[in-house]
């Protein structure tokens, strides 16, 4: 195959949200073709009928694009080898099935699912469960009696009985199954849908994939898919199996973890750029390259097979916080403005405010975007003041001192006719030179009187230009009579 095209392909089932596994998968197929100047190919895996959920193509198809992955062949835009959705190449995998059993390599199965699944005769102790072939051998006359019969049927795999099957895998090695191991495998199902394995072999044929990026959990299925690119003298591909995502428990990711699909990543306030490049190191690493940050152009220009290791990756929810943060931090702060844009109109409602100035202070102390509403939400109602506020070591601040700091302040800023930030930090300034107070003091006054708070985005000049004049006087008086009361 080094002279072909290199032709991989992401080929999701439409059962909902894509989860965290599913597009790491989508990112190295799109990787491994693309840093070899190949071609990435979506398409739909629907022949398990019963799981399908409305709109999840839509989100397929969605995130996809949220992410940057741009597929050269697809369902939505076409290509050489459409359709690209199995339901609708149905045909394709009933008249591959039919070929082998003219062949003598597949046969009708009558058995109910019941009489399918025998436990196994070598240890039935252990949990191997295979079908007994009973309809292996049937004769011509038995087939024909119950197909007359109108009885319901699927197609099965002759497996060879003996022998091993093995192949190497790009990230794993060799591989070796018993034959012995490997039921002889349902092809087309009694609905006249194909199986997940036949349809994958036919698809990836026909669409001339030449690599097969998948997750570690199909390595013991794929001496059954290279049994069937056999039985069709058919090219096997390359594989390349990836490494389990676990969770920080050492088990395997799953809801209970926390957010595990795209979609609630991204509505956590995570975006997608630092999702893609930190879903782009579970299981991967650079080569000679200590950087982390990667944009998907540079990582389509440094990606290698070789970088994917065999151990299982750790999804770790404070790594892709710090990913978050580096892409937060370097947009523009008009693009940062337009993208919290959202969040902090929720907060005010119909009040005014300066959203430059918001972003100004939020930009750098944010982590994702969901944040960012409990992060303001005093700007729209103070918390519940106590005492304790009013006790800060550090700056020697107190409940005596912070009422006269505030009775002192009241009334000047009462008076401050130009309420913008130099005016009001040289008030400030000169405040704490004349009290004799340090300026931590007199700021660590202000900014639970403020807030409600001890720990605010920005600091206390901001909070007062963005409150205005008239709101800030308000909440000023209000913590000085609670000083008062309590002091």
């Amino acid at each position: 195959m080094s002279n072909r095209i290199v032709r991989t392909r992401f080929a999701p089932s439409p059962t909902g949200h894509m989860h965290i596994g599913n597009l790491r998968s989508a990112l190295y197929e799109y990787l491994v073709a693309k840093s070899q100047k190949g071609k990435f190919i979506l398409r739909i895996e629907d022949t398990d009928q019963e799981r399908v959920v409305e709109g999840a193509v839509e989100i397929i198809y969605r995130t996809l694009k949220s992410c940057g992955l741009t597929y050269d062949e697809g369902p939505d835009i076409g290509g050489p080898h459409a359709p690209y959705i199995q339901s609708e190449r149905r045909q394709h995998y009933l008249h591959h099935a039919e070929r082998l059993v003219e062949e003598g390599k597949a046969y009708y199965c009558f058995c109910s699912k019941d009489k399918s699944v025998l436990n196994s005769v070598d240890d039935p102790a252990d949990n191997f469960h295979s079908y007994d072939r009973s309809c292996r051998n049937l004769s011509a006359a038995e087939i024909a009696a119950h197909l007359s019969n109108g009885e319901s049927y699927v197609i099965r795999q002759k497996m060879p009985l003996t022998g091993t099957t093995k192949f190497v895998d790009e990230v794993f090695g060799e591989i070796a199954v018993e034959n012995k191991e490997l039921e002889d495998q349902v092809l087309i199902k009694s609905d006249g849908f194909p199986t997940y394995n036949f349809a994958n072999v036919v698809d990836d044929h026909e669409m001339e994939i030449t690599h097969v990026v998948r997750g570690s959990e199909y390595l013991s299925s794929t001496p059954k898919y290279n049994l069937l690119y056999e039985a069709f003298g058919w090219e096997i591909p390359n594989y390349i199996h990836l490494p389990l995502i676990l969770g920080e428990d050492g088990s395997k990711l799953s809801k209970r973890h926390g957010a595990t699909s795209f979609g609630d990543l991204v509505k956590l306030g995570y975006l997608p750029e630092a999702i893609v490049n930190y879903i782009a190191f579970l299981g991967w690493a650079p080569g000679g390259d200590t950087r982390e940050i990667f944009s998907l152009a540079e990582l389509e220009n440094t990606f290698s097979v070789e970088g994917i290791s065999k151990s299982p990756a750790i999804f770790s929810y404070a790594k892709l916080d710090w990913f978050n943060e580096q892409y937060l931090r370097v947009l523009s702060p008009d693009e940062f403005v337009e993208m919290i844009k959202p969040y902090t109109d929720d907060v005010f409602i119909d009040k005014v405010y300066d959203p430059a100035l918001l972003a100004r202070i939020l930009q750098t102390r944010t982590t994702k975007l969901s944040d960012i509403p409990d992060m303001i939400a005093f700007f729209r109602q103070a918390d519940p003041l106590h005492i304790e506020l009013y006790m800060q070591k550090r700056s020697k601040l107190n409940p005596e001192a912070g009422v006269e700091i505030l009775t002192d302040l009241i009334a000047a800023l009462t008076n401050l006719s130009d309420w913008t930030e130099n005016s009001i930090k040289d008030y400030l300034n000169a405040y704490a030179e004349d009290s004799g107070r340090k300026a931590g003091q007199v700021m660590g006054a202000l900014r639970p009187s403020l807030s409600g708070r001890s720990v605010t985005p920005g600091g206390a000049i901001e909070m007062l230009i963005i409150l205005g004049k008239e709101e800030s006087l308000k909440r000023l008086t209000a913590a000085l009579h609670f000083l008062q009361q309590t002091a």
